[in-house]
C-alpha cells in the first residue's frame, strides 16, 4: 500500500470520527495533518449519514405512513452525527440573532448555551426537513432515499466549498484544527464525491444543485458581513441551509 494511499485512508479515518459517532478505532500514531486533510472528504461523510437516513427512510415507510418514516430517518442522521451541524446552525442563529458587534457575535457563538434565537431557529429547521422528506415523491420507491443520499453529499460538498472562499476567523473553535484552503486536485476530489450521488436521480432533480448554490451563496455573503470569514459553526449551518434547499427543490420538481 502506497504512503499516498495510506494519508488518504488516514484523512478519511479522520473526518468520520470529526463528523460521525461511528465508532472507529483510533489511530495509534495520531497526527494533526491528518483532519487537515479530511476536508476532501466531507461528502463521503454524507454517503454515510445520507446512506442510513435512506435506509432508515426505505424500511420505515414499508411499515409506517411517509411522516413516520421521514422522522425516524431524521433521528438516524441526529443520533450518527451528535447533531453536529444542528449544533452549529442554532449557534449561528443565536450570534446572528444578535444586534451585536463582531467580536460579541463571535462570543456568543462560542457559548455552549442555547438562547432564543438558537432555539426557534433548529426547531424550524427540523420542523422544515421532517415535512420535506416526508411529502418526498414514494414512487418509484428508490426515488426517495436516492434524493436523501443526494442531499447530504451534496450539501457537506457545498458547505466545505466555504474553505476556498472564506477565512477563518476564530481563535478558537472545534473546527479550527481542519481551517486549511481546500483546493486543487482535493477541491475537485471533494466535488466529485459530492456530485456523484445525482447519477442515481432522473435529470430533473439535477436542477436542484442550482437552489444548493443560491443557498451555499447567500451563507456565504452572510457570513463574510456578519464575522468578515467563516467558523465551524458556519460550516454547519450551510450544510444544514443547503440540505433543506436541496428538499424544497427536489419537491418542486417531482
Amino acid at each position: 500500500m502506497s504512503a499516498c494511499f495510506t494519508r488518504e485512508l488516514r484523512a478519511l479515518h479522520s473526518a468520520v470520527m470529526f463528523f460521525t459517532r461511528i465508532p472507529l478505532p483510533s489511530l495509534a500514531d495520531y497526527d494533526p495533518a491528518d483532519l487537515q486533510r479530511s476536508s476532501a472528504y466531507f461528502p463521503l461523510v454524507g454517503w454515510l449519514v445520507g446512506g442510513a437516513a435512506a435506509l432508515a427512510w426505505w424500511g420505515a415507510a414499508r411499515i409506517w405512513p411517509p411522516a413516520v418514516a421521514s422522522g425516524l430517518s431524521l433521528a438516524i442522521t441526529l443520533l450518527l452525527t451528535g447533531a453536529f451541524h444542528e449544533d452549529g446552525f442554532a449557534d449561528l442563529c443565536d450570534g446572528f440573532g444578535s444586534a451585536a458587534p463582531r467580536e460579541r457575535v463571535l462570543e456568543i457563538m462560542r457559548d455552549s448555551r442555547v438562547g432564543a434565537f438558537g432555539v426557534i431557529g433548529i426547531a424550524v429547521m427540523l420542523a422544515l426537513k421532517w415535512q420535506a422528506v416526508a411529502a418526498l415523491p414514494l414512487q418509484p420507491d428508490w426515488l426517495a432515499p436516492a434524493l436523501l443520499l443526494a442531499a447530504h453529499a451534496v450539501s457537506r460538498g457545498a458547505s466545505g466549498t466555504l474553505m476556498t472562499t472564506l477565512a477563518y476567523v476564530s481563535e478558537q473553535g472545534k473546527a479550527k484544527p481542519l481551517a486549511t484552503a481546500l483546493r486543487g486536485w482535493r477541491l475537485a476530489l471533494s466535488l466529485v464525491f459530492a456530485l456523484a450521488p445525482l447519477a442515481f436521480l432522473p435529470p430533473r432533480f439535477w436542477w436542484a444543485l442550482f437552489a444548493v448554490a443560491a443557498a451555499r451563496g447567500a451563507m456565504a455573503r452572510l457570513c463574510k458581513r456578519r464575522i468578515g470569514g467563516y467558523t465551524g459553526d458556519c460550516l454547519g449551518a450551510t450544510q444544514q441551509v443547503c440540505e433543506a434547499a436541496f428538499y424544497l427543490c427536489a419537491l418542486a420538481l417531482a
